[in-house]
Parts: structure tokens; sequence; C-alpha cells
């Protein structure tokens, strides 16, 4: 059978061969256009996506950075002492607001960084946090600040400004403090003011545009940074400056004007900057389009806003338009497409095998991790229980310390007392052989005289014996009308001894009966058996070695007696933790570190308290704070 003879191909038309490349061409510009459409929507959408994940990133660390403080009003709130300070009258503040200063610097050395004042009802800072530096809060008025208003009215109050002592920016907290025994009534306002340092240096290193927008949309932090307080629409310069004044200790607001609206901006927004602000923008993200994607911050009035430039998304869609119209006309690549394709499904198939492995090597250290972890919870659950122990161990031991530093205090005036004591029994022996004597010759009358000397010698005996036997019994405090004078003689005679010996020179500049408090005779001579125990220590390798003993009456009425050595001094380390149990400067085996927690918990129960200082040009000052006298033992003193 004869094989078939070719055709030649049939000539196409000439008519229809340019309706042909015209229906081609118009082919090749709508898919063109159409994969430009589509690539730019997908193009978008990624950009969309990847703004949203930074926007979640970037709300989350400012979120833990600045809010990480929000509960600390509440623990304000409820201290005692910040309560006290505000109850107090005017005359007694300055005592309360040392305790309520210590207080507020502990919490704030605990949580590393915030500042922590309290406010008064007429918007003054009477406790703060930074008392002790020189640029501190006390003493300033904030009345005017929002988060004051907006806490005096009863509603916890949140909102960023900048303090006109150091002029910086933070985030504020504020919680009004009501008094139980009124009533629950609004007496003062706790505010706490975190740092957005942290925040400031993660948002400069942003290498797109990006911005935090407060109520007012007023710029707080920008990159870059130069539109830090422009406004996103012009605003009235009186408005600006109001709020300048309120929020901003005086700063400059509305300089730049971004002139950009962001409403709708939460599902992203493509937005232009206006042409002078182009400069400002780096030469990388020159591209004058922009996806603004807007966040708002939980829990409080900012708003994120980062800007995407569009540039690479229209590039990238050109790109797809022009390779999908290639593609069309590029038909003779089918084979080497065909192939391509078998390889890219080699490699998922590739891509996925690894995965696999992958996902069974993360279970297995999944697993691996889970055992380490349980054997981590059962250790510190056996270190919990003996922790436990120990505290419990501890406690016993400090109630046994606390006796064990008053009979060490007895040891050390040992010395002194039986010098005091070797005299009077001398003269007693004398005196006791010589009434034998002339009552053997019958002088009766001189034998009377040597014995009634005897029985005044006794009893100054007994005087010297029996505050040291109250001293070491453990009894309450019963409280009467002492002598400051005095008391510090009684403390001053039982170091005599050792006075002379280190050649101390002693300035009592109180005068008898000049100062009268209502405590324990008995108890105050103790503390001031210490407190001059611990000075003799300090000036024992000073040169010149002098004691002053000073009283007045404090404000608050109560007697104030200060003692001021000469001494060494103490840190500021050594101040923070003066009072604590078991904290001691001096060389281990020398000190418990008992004696002035022992002295302070002895004059607060009878009303006093015990503080400490730097004296002026050096050493240690102390000040014994006494109650006065009551009214009724006043009329009956005379």
């Amino acid at each position: 059978m004869p094989e078939p003879v070719a055709q030649p191909p049939t000539p196409i038309p000439r008519p229809h061969r340019i309706l042909g490349l015209g229906g081609l061409l118009v082919a090749f510009l709508l898919l063109g256009l159409l994969s430009y459409r589509v690539s730019e929507h997908y193009g978008i959408k990624d950009m969309r996506e990847k703004a949203s994940h930074q926007l979640d990133i970037l709300g989350a660390a400012i979120d833990s950075e600045v809010t990480r403080h929000a509960s600390i009003p509440s623990a304000v709130e409820l201290n005692p002492d910040v309560v006290a300070l505000l109850r107090a009258p005017s005359e007694e503040q300055d005592i309360r607001q040392a305790e309520a200063n210590r207080f507020l610097q502990k919490l704030n050395d605990h949580l590393g960084g915030p500042v922590i004042f309290v406010l008064d009802m007429n918007g003054r800072v009477v406790a703060s946090s930074d008392w002790i530096f020189s640029e501190n809060l006390l003493g300033s008025d904030l009345s005017y600040m929002p988060f004051f208003r907006d806490a005096v009215r009863g509603m916890p109050a949140r909102h960023y400004a900048v303090d006109h002592v150091r002029h910086e920016p933070g985030y504020y907290f504020a919680l009004p403090i009501r008094d139980e025994a009124r009533d629950w009534a609004i007496i003062g306002v706790a505010v706490v003011k975190s740092g957005i340092r942290e925040v400031e240096r993660r948002w400069l290193a942003q290498e797109a545009p990006a911005l935090i927008v407060d109520r007012n949309n007023v710029v707080l932090l920008a990159s870059p940074p130069d539109w830090r307080y422009a406004t996103l629409r012009p605003q009235p310069a009186a408005a600006l400056k109001l709020l300048g004044s309120q929020q901003f200790a005086g700063q400059a607001l509305g300089a730049i004007s971004l002139d950009i609206d962001l409403d709708g901006a939460d599902e992203g927004r493509v937005v232009r900057l206006p042409k002078h602000l182009r400069d400002d923008i780096a030469p990388s993200q020159g591209a004058r389009p922009y996806l603004a994607m807007a966040r708002h911050l939980p829990g409080t009035a900012w708003r994120i806003v980062v800007f995407s430039d569009l540039r690479p998304v229209g590039v990238q869609a050109g790109t797809h338009a022009a390779l999908s119209s290639a593609a069309l006309g590029c038909l003779l690549l089918g084979i080497l497409y065909t192939r391509q394709r078998r390889r890219l499904a080699r490699g998922r198939e590739e891509a996925r095998a690894m995965l696999e492995r992958a996902n069974q090597e993360l279970e297995r250290k999944v697993e691996e991790r889970t055992a380490d972890l349980s054997e981590a919870v059962t250790g510190l659950q056996r270190e919990v229980q003996e922790r436990q122990r120990a505290e419990q161990t501890l406690r016993a031991a400090q109630a046994e310390l606390v006796q064990a530093a008053k009979l060490a205090v007895l040891g050390q005036m040992a010395t002194g007392i039986t010098h005091e004591l070797s005299q009077p029994l001398g003269a007693i022996r004398t005196l006791a052989a010589n009434a034998a004597e002339f009552m053997r010759r019958a002088d009766l009358a001189t034998a009377e005289k040597n014995l009634v000397i005897v029985e005044q010698l006794t009893e100054q005996m007994g005087n010297i014996i029996g505050p040291l036997k109250t001293f070491a019994r453990k009894s309450p405090a019963v409280s009467t009308a002492v002598d400051v004078a005095q008391a510090v003689d009684s403390a001053l005679f039982l170091f005599e001894s050792r006075l002379k010996k280190e050649s101390v020179i002693v300035d009592r500049q109180i005068a008898p009966d000049a100062a009268t408090a209502w405590c324990d005779r008995n108890r105050l001579q103790q503390v001031l058996v210490n407190l001059i125990g611990n000075a003799l220590d300090a000036m024992h390798d000073e040169p010149l070695r002098r004691l002053s003993f000073t009283s007045e009456r404090a404000s608050s009425g109560m007697v104030a007696l200060a003692v001021v050595d000469a001494g060494c001094g103490f840190s500021e380390e050594a101040l923070a933790h003066l009072f604590e149990p078991f904290f001691t400067t001096k060389q281990p085996g020398e000190g418990l570190g008992l004696g002035l927690t022992i002295s302070r918990d002895i004059l607060r129960d009878f009303g006093g308290d015990l503080m400490a200082g730097p004296a002026p040009g050096g050493g240690a000052r102390f000040v014994v704070l006494l109650p006065p006298l009551p009214p009724e033992s006043r009329e009956t003193s005379p």
C-alpha cells in the first residue's frame, strides 16, 4: 500500500496573519496587565502580612517594656507608711516622709529603673524613690498632669508625658490611694513612671519609617528621629502649646506635619508622604507611595504605624507581567519548562523528606527536654522544702541571738562595772573594820557614822547592779518621765574607764532637766550603751576621738537626742542596710549585726524611733526620737 504523501502546509492569508498578530499582541497586553494586577495584589497582601507580623512583634515588645510596671501603684497604695504620710498633719510629715521615701526606694531598687512617687490631693510630690538624688521630684507640683486629674476623680490613669525636672519622657501609671479609715475617701495618688529608653533603642533600629502616635495624633517616637513630636495633620498652635505645657514639659510640638490620614490603616492604607519629607528617608527607601499599617496598643492610647515601601511590589509586579508575557511567546521553551517542573517536583519531595526527618528530630529533642525539665522541677521542689526548713531554723536562731546580743553588751560593760564596785567594796571593808574597833572602844557615835557611810556605799552598789539585772531580763517596757541628760550620764558612767583609756573627748551639750521624755529608763540606757559602744569602735583608729550629745525638740513635739562621733562614717550601701538584722561593718567575729536592729525595736516599743545619717565634717550621726510627756504626766510632774 503506498504511503500517504505529506501535504504541504497551507499558507495563511495575509489579512488573517495581520489579525492573528493583532490578537496575539492583545493577548500579550491583557496577560501582562492581568499578571501585573494579580502580582501587585498578592505583593501588597504579603507586605500587609509582614507589616502585621512586625506590628505584633513591636507591640509585644513595647507592651512588655512599658506596661510591666502597671501593678506597682497597687503595692504603693497598700503600704502603711505611705498612708500614714498622707494622713499626717503638716508638722509630722517630715518624719513620715523619710519612712515613705525609704519604702519607695527599696521598691524601686527591686524593680530596677522606674521612678515611683506619691502625690497629695494638691498634686504636690510628698514622697519619691529618687529622694536621695539632688534632682528629685520631691515638692514638685504635678497637678497639671492629665494622669493626676484622672486619678483624683477615682479613675486609674495611664499617660505619656515628659517630667519638668529631668526632661525625660516616660509612661505614667497613676492609681488613687484610698483611706479605709475615712470611708475609702481618696487621700492621694500613687504614680510610677516607666522609662522608654529600651523602646527608643528598639524603635530607632527600624529600617522602614515607623511611628508611635498618641490619642492627640502627636508622634511620640519615630524612625527617622526627626519626625518626633510631629503631627499627623495640621493642628491649631494654641492647642499644641497647651498640650506641650501639660504633657511634654514645654516641648515644641507640630514643627513638622506629616499631612497623612490613617483612617482605615488597621487593614492597610496606601499613603503618600509630603515632598519636603522625602529627603528625611534613606536613599534605599526612596519610593513615594507607602503602605501604612496601624495597630492600637492594648492598655494604652497609642497606635503603632509602620510604613512599607511599595516600590519593590511595583517592580515585582512589572517583572511578573514581563515574565508572563514572555512565557506566552516562548512556547518553544515548553520542554525546558517541563523538565524544570519535574526538577522542582523532585526538590519538593526532597524538601518534604527533609522536613519529616527534621520533625522527627524535633520531637526527639522535645521529649529529651521534657524529661530534663521534669528533673529540674523535682530538684526545685526539694530545694524549696530545704529552704523552708532553713528559714524555720533561722527564725529560732534569731530569737536566741537577740538575747545573746544583750548579754554580749553586759560582757562589754563588766570591766567598767568591776572598777566601779571595787572602790566601794574597799571602803566598806575599811569602814566595817573601823566600826568594830570603835564599838570595842565604846565609841558608838563614831561607829554609827561609819555604818551610815557603809549603808550609803551599799545603796550606791545596788544602783550600779540593779540596772544590769533589768538590762539582762526580758521584760516589757514601762514608760515613765526620764531625764535625757541623766540617762546619757548613766550610759557614759559604764564606759568611764574606756573613755579615759582611749582619750575620748565627750561633749555633752544637754543640761539637767532640759529634756524630759516619756519612755523606759533602762531600755533607753540600753540603746545609749549600744550607740556609745559602736561610736567608740568606729573611732578606735582615728587620731581625734570626739563624742557629742545634743538634744532638741522636733517639729512633731518629740525629743530628738543626737549622738555624733568622729569615726569613719559609713557608705551609701551600708546606710541602706544599716538596720537589717545581721548586717555589720565590723570585722568577722567582732559583731553580730543585731545592735542597731534591737535598739530601733526597743525605741519603737514605747513610740520612739532611731534614724541614722552622715555627720557634718565626717563621722556618723544617730538621732534617737523619744515621745514627749503625755498631758496627764505634765500636770503631775511639778
